[in-house]
C-alpha cells in the first residue's frame, strides 16, 4: 500500500532512552537569587571552574600527537597498537598483568560502559545497578530493552554494597553486575576485603561483573584503590576507564575496557567487543597518539596535587556542613562527590529533596542535584573541585538557608530570626566571587 504522507516515528531505543539527571534537573524551577551569584556544586567536570588544570606532559603530548601528522586518518577499531601497550602497561601491577590484546579503546569511559552492557545483555536480561548510582546505567541499559535491579549501598558502612540484598536480586536472567568503585555518587572507596566478597557472591552466582572504574587512583589518604580484576582468579571482569578523571580532560573523549578473562569464559563477549567496536569506528586518534607520553610521564606530583585540593576541599565542607542542623554529610573517601542527608523531617516545608534543593537555588544561588537524580531521595550531592572560596561561602549559605527552615520540638518559627549562622561572620563571606559558569547539570 502506498504511504498517503510523512509518518517518520522514533525508535523503540530512542523512546526507552531517559537520562533522569536531565528530567529532573530540568522539572525544577530554578530561579536564582539575583543579589547573590550562583555557586553550581552540581557539575562533575572537574575543568569547568579553571583551578584544576592538566598536566603540561598531558598537554605537550597531544601537541607532538598532532604535529608528527602520523595520527590524522582511521586506526584500528580496537585502537592503535601503541595505545593499547601503553594502557596494558599503565594498568598492570605487582600482583596483575593487562595484555594489550586485552584492551579496547573507545570514545570516553561512558562509551565504554555502553559496549560492555551492550554486548553482554540481551533485551530482557537484567543487570544489577547500584543505589545510590550515576543513572548512566540505567539510562544505556533501558536504551537496549535491559532490564535494571538496583542493589542498595549502606550509607552507615561507607556506602558499601548491601551483598545479601545484591544476591537476593540475581535470577537466571541476570547478565551482570556493575561496581563503580571509586564511587560517583558516593565517593566511596571500597576495603581490600568487602571486594573479594563482591567477587565471592559474583563466582558462586556466575555472574560476569563490569567494574567503572573511571575513578581509580583518586582516591584520599588511609584509603587505597584496587582494581577490582586484580583480585578475582575465577570471575570474568570487564573493566572501564580512560583518561577522563585523573588527567582532567573530559572533552578528550578516551576511554577504554579491559578484558580480564583468566579462563576464557568471555570469548564471545571478545569477539562481540570487536563487533561492536566497529560502530563507533574507533576513538580520537590524535589522543591515542599521545597516549604512551601521557601515561608514561605525567609526574606524580600533578596526581598528589589534584588528590590533595579535593580532599582539602572534602575537608572544609565536611566541617563546615557537620555544623548545620538538618544536615548530615557523609565524608568522602575519595573521587570528586560528597553525599549529604536532609533530616526532611527538620524541613517540614519541602515534600522532597527536589523542594529543599530547588528552594536552595531561590533563596541562596547554591544548586547541589538532588539525591533523587541517583535514585536517593533525601540526600544530595556536592561537587568538591570547584575553588575554596565557594565551597566555603556555599556551606554558609546553606548554613543561612538550612537556620531559616530548621523546625525542632524546642524551637519555633518565630524563633528562627534568633538563629545566626556562624559562618555570616566568617572573613571568607567577604571575598568576591567570580563564578563565571551559569548552572548546569552534571
Amino acid at each position: 500500500m502506498a504511504r498517503q504522507g510523512w509518518n517518520v516515528d522514533s525508535s523503540q531505543m530512542a523512546k526507552d532512552t531517559h537520562n533522569p539527571i536531565r528530567h529532573i534537573v530540568e522539572a525544577l524551577n530554578l530561579q536564582p537569587n539575583p543579589e547573590k551569584p550562583m555557586i553550581a556544586l552540581s557539575i562533575g567536570d572537574p575543568t569547568v571552574f579553571g583551578n584544576l588544570k592538566t598536566s603540561d606532559v598531558v598537554r605537550d603530548a597531544v601537541i607532538e600527537s598532532v604535529k608528527s601528522g602520523k595520527y590524522n586518518g582511521y586506526g584500528p577499531s580496537t585502537g592503535l597498537q601503541g595505545a593499547k601497550e601503553a594502557i596494558a602497561k599503565y594498568t598492570s601491577n605487582e600482583n596483575y598483568t593487562v595484555s594489550p590484546q586485552d584492551v579496547i579503546l573507545c570514545s570516553g569511559c561512558s562509551c565504554a560502559l555502553d559496549l560492555s552492557i551492550s554486548v553482554i545483555a540481551n533485551p530482557g536480561q537484567n543487570i544489577l545497578i547500584p543505589r545510590p548510582g550515576f543513572p548512566i546505567y540505567k539510562t544505556l541499559a533501558e536504551g537496549l530493552g535491559i532490564k535494571v535491579r538496583q542493589y542498595n549501598l549502606d550509607p552507615s558502612r561507607g556506602w558499601e554494597a548491601d551483598l545479601q540484598h545484591m544476591e537476593s536480586l540475581i535470577d537466571e536472567n541476570t547478565a551482570a553486575i556493575i561496581i563503580n568503585n571509586p564511587s560517583n555518587p558516593c565517593g566511596s572507596v571500597y576495603s581490600e576485603r568487602h571486594l573479594r566478597d563482591i567477587i565471592q557472591l559474583a563466582s558462586r552466582n556466575y555472574v560476569p561483573i563490569i567494574a567503572d572504574e573511571i575513578y581509580e587512583h583518586l582516591v584520599f589518604k588511609g584509603h587505597k584503590y584496587i582494581p577490582l580484576a586484580s583480585l578475582s582468579s575465577d570471575v570474568p571482569i570487564l573493566s572501564c576507564s580512560g583518561l577522563t578523571k585523573r588527567f582532567l580532560i573530559p572533552g578528550w573523549r578516551l576511554g577504554w575496557i579491559i578484558i580480564n578473562d583468566r579462563n576464557d569464559v568471555l570469548q564471545k563477549v571478545r569477539q562481540g567487543l570487536m563487533v561492536l567496536s566497529q560502530r563507533i569506528i574507533g576513538s580520537n586518534t590524535l589522543v591515542q597518539g599521545a597516549i604512551p607520553k601521557i601515561l608514561a610521564e605525567t609526574p606524580q606530583d600533578f596526581y598528589q596535587s589534584t588528590i590533595d585540593l579535593i580532599e582539602r576541599q572534602a575537608e572544609i565542607a565536611y566541617s563546615l556542613i557537620s555544623e548545620i542542623e538538618g544536615l548530615q554529610p557523609i565524608m568522602p573517601q575519595g573521587a570528586m562527590y560528597m553525599m549529604v542527608k536532609i533530616d526532611m523531617q527538620k524541613f517540614p516545608r519541602f515534600k522532597s529533596g527536589m523542594d529543599f534543593v530547588q528552594q536552595m537555588v531561590s533563596e541562596e544561588s547554591v544548586f547541589c542535584l538532588p539525591g533523587e537524580c541517583f535514585q536517593f531521595s533525601g540526600y544530595m550531592r556536592l561537587v568538591l573541585t570547584v575553588p575554596e572560596e565557594q565551597i566555603t561561602e556555599a556551606c554558609a549559605r546553606m548554613s543561612e538557608f538550612c537556620t531559616r527552615h530548621y523546625k525542632s520540638e524546642d524551637r519555633n518559627e518565630s524563633d528562627s530570626s534568633k538563629y545566626i549562622s556562624s559562618y555570616s561572620k566568617s572573613p571568607q563571606m567577604v571575598i568576591p566571587i567570580n563564578n563565571k559558569p551559569t548552572w548546569k547539570s552534571a
